[in-house]
């Protein structure tokens, strides 16, 4: 955010009712600070909020400047931004600077082709259920929720379409670690 007078508060459009600069000036620090608590201390979704926040209670400063707590108010408006953010996300996936998976030391580019290929040529049941238990190395059981079906039908999925990739392979192309480390 842009400071105004060097206080800390953000910017005010240059067209705002005389008293909104003042309160900006006045409640920017403390808004941005319960922004920044808010969002677990991510300042810049802090910053982004605040600046939400201030531009609805903008909208309507002319009724809000007459409340006996406009302040409160505005507190309200941050609270509820805050709130309608978390709600729009679609994941709660959060940034970090830590990559937790770890690429293969030596990939086999021939052998991930082949793999994909033979594949590709499975029903996609087949082939989503030795995606998500062999490439993404889920559980039999989080396959089954991902995948809407039971525990036995993943089972048995995966038993007949490995079944039929050793057909198209052969045995030694169908190793589970292969199958992992290949994607």
């Amino acid at each position: 955010m842009e400071q105004i007078q060097g206080v800390g508060a953000p910017a005010v459009e240059p067209g705002a009712p005389p008293d909104f600069p003042a309160f900006v000036a006045s409640r920017g620090r403390h808004l941005l600070r319960t922004a920044f608590l808010l969002t677990g201390g991510d300042a810049h979704l802090a910053e982004d909020l605040v600046q939400e926040a201030l531009g609805r209670v903008f909208v309507k400063w002319r009724r809000i400047s007459r409340m006996d707590n406009p302040s409160g108010y505005a507190q309200a408006v941050l609270v509820n931004t805050f709130l309608s953010h978390r709600r729009r996300r679609s994941s709660t996936e959060r940034a970090t600077d830590v990559l937790p998976d770890v690429a293969v030391a030596d990939p086999d580019p021939a052998l991930r082709l082949t793999l994909l290929r033979a594949l590709g040529e499975l029903p996609p049941q087949d082939r989503a259920v030795l995606v998500l238990r062999y490439w993404e190395d889920r559980s039999v059981e989080e396959t089954a929720a991902a995948m809407r079906l039971s525990s036995v039908a993943v089972r048995s999925r995966s038993s007949r379409a490995l079944a039929r990739m050793r057909e198209k392979l052969g045995s030694a192309f169908m190793d589970k670690e292969v199958l992992r480390h290949a994607g």
